[in-house]
């Protein structure tokens, strides 16, 4: 009997109602055989044949219903991949969107670690500067752009960092010898990165702002220029002023071989997050950046920083960041603006505070011609606030296929893809937020369990005897270590006074 029900229930869904539907037809079946057998119909049994007819036509009409619904589902469903294989088939992610990241830092390497589930095409744009630096190499953020946009960050990041154990090879990791090869072999710095992607194997591409030797030097409100990067925070910080304007020297740095390209073919460019006056901006003021920026017709959007940068932009509002870019890139280069809604636990932001970072305030009365968008994309990274990849990035592809919605395009190709892959990672996301719930509720449910009527009634009392229970037994071990100490103490005094008893008695 069990293995006809599993027969019956199987897990296409579709012997129930064929069995319901053959139910049916037995019933209509049974009352034209009443009719006709019957020599005399008295009202009960002309009753109980209407209500045969109709209980088996009904059951009949609903069994072939629902076994056409369920064939055609079925057959859906087969010609359908499976989301994963869809992608490598038909190539989804490489129809993807053409976006352009401008930045440097981590900030930038969270964007770019989440948006390439969702497109190959990639483009991250990073400031190559620190020249002479003793602490930093100018390849150091183009490297870590590398890692982040590799098809295995946790693999390509061990690899890059490798640190040689040999004396003359002494602080210098795989990364900076394998852009050293690169550039010799190819001959040039912006074809060894171009044929990186392939070699590394990464999703998307990572360019150089220029290839030009610069320094990024700041001019503070007192007057003072600092000439190199890692001491505007501290010189700003120490003399308690703030920065008047940041500018690269020399000014005529030319702009990399495929930024320009990079920048016309976006269907997005981001901006940020990163060091505003160190990571951001410098980008922004290399020959052709921003004017390319204002006359693309690309979505451009800034990820604000969650916290302010001590030294940089201590006590800076969002209006205030997206100020400082329109003062040194000029306006209209911001459509919209992601930021984090603040909801971060407190201990964390005590040990930001404490080093005199604070949240970055969203003014959006203070805002004009952006449009603001607070969501939670933000997490904590150990002991670090920081950017969530994947919050981020379905943030930025909602707004692609917003955009994609108000232009009438949602027959598009592009928009169909982008908003089945955001569906499904809103799915996963779910499943993984349950996941995790499940075992914090186990636990509420057995600890509920345990709770008696008694207990629950009495349980103060039992605290209090509980507490006085404890501190019995402190106090006894505290008398137990005084006796100890108290016995030891006559012992000796003992030894003392025997000791002076005897000396008199020889003199």
């Amino acid at each position: 009997m069990k293995k006809f029900l599993k027969k019956i229930i199987g897990n296409n869904k579709i012997k129930r109602w064929i069995l319901l539907t053959i139910i049916g037809m037995v019933l209509i079946c049974y009352g034209f055989a009443k009719i006709f057998v019957a020599e005399e119909l008295f009202f009960k049994d002309i009753l109980k044949i209407v209500l045969t007819f109709i209980v088996g036509f009904t059951a009949m009409i609903l069994g072939i219903v629902f076994t056409q619904r369920r064939t055609l589902a079925i057959s859906l469903k087969e010609n359908q991949l499976d989301s994963k294989e869809m992608l490598n088939a038909r190539g989804v992610k490489d129809k993807g969107p053409n976006i352009v990241v401008i930045g440097g830092g981590t900030g930038l390497n969270n964007v770019l670690k989440g948006l390439k589930n969702y497109t190959n095409n990639l483009t991250a744009i990073v400031t190559v500067s620190t020249y002479g630096s003793k602490i930093h190499k100018p390849t150091e953020d183009l490297k870590s752009s590398i890692i982040a946009l590799a098809q295995n960050t946790e693999e390509m990041q061990k690899l890059m960092n490798y640190k040689f154990d040999d004396p003359k090879l002494k602080n210098v990791d795989f990364g900076d010898l394998y852009f050293e090869a690169a550039q010799y072999i190819f001959g040039d710095f912006s074809q060894s990165i171009e044929k990186s992607k392939k070699i590394l194997s990464m999703i998307g591409k990572a360019l150089p702002v220029t290839l030009d030797e610069m320094r990024i030097c700041a001019e503070l409100e007192n007057g003072m220029v600092i000439d190199e990067k890692e001491r505007i925070a501290l010189e700003t910080a120490n003399r308690i002023t703030k920065i008047n304007r940041v500018y690269i020297s020399p000014s005529n740095c030319r702009v990399a071989p495929g930024v320009l390209d990079a920048i016309k073919a976006a269907d997005a460019i981001i901006i940020g997050p990163g060091n505003l006056y160190t990571n951001v901006i410098p980008n922004l003021l290399i020959k052709n950046v921003a004017k390319t920026i204002k006359e693309s017709k690309a979505i451009k959007i800034y990820i604000s920083n969650i916290m302010t940068e001590p030294g940089l932009t201590d006590d800076y509002d969002l209006s205030e960041h997206l100020q400082a870019i329109e003062e040194h890139a000029g306006k209209d280069m911001i459509d919209y603006c992601i930021c984090d809604n603040g909801e971060i636990i407190p201990e964390f932001l005590r040990k930001y505070n404490k080093e005199g970072a604070n949240l970055v305030q969203v003014d959006t009365e203070n805002l004009k011609g952006v449009r603001v968008i607070k969501a939670d994309v933000s997490c904590i990274d150990g002991e670090y606030i920081r950017h969530d990849s994947d919050a981020l990035a379905k943030q930025i592809i909602e707004l692609i296929c917003n955009e994609l919605k108000y232009k009438d395009k949602q027959d598009d190709e592009q928009y169909i893809l982008l908003n089945s892959k955001l569906k499904e990672q809103q799915k996963l996301s779910k499943k993984e937020r349950k996941s995790a719930k499940l075992p914090r509720q186990k636990e509420k449910i057995l600890k509920n369990r345990k709770r008696s009527k008694f207990r629950e009634k009495y349980s103060d009392r039992i605290e209090s005897i509980q507490n006085s229970d404890e501190t019995r037994k402190e106090n006894r071990k505290l008398q137990e270590q005084v006796n100890k100490i108290t016995k030891a103490e006559e012992k000796k005094e003992k030894k003392r006074y025997i000791e002076e008893t005897l000396k008199k008695k020889k003199k």
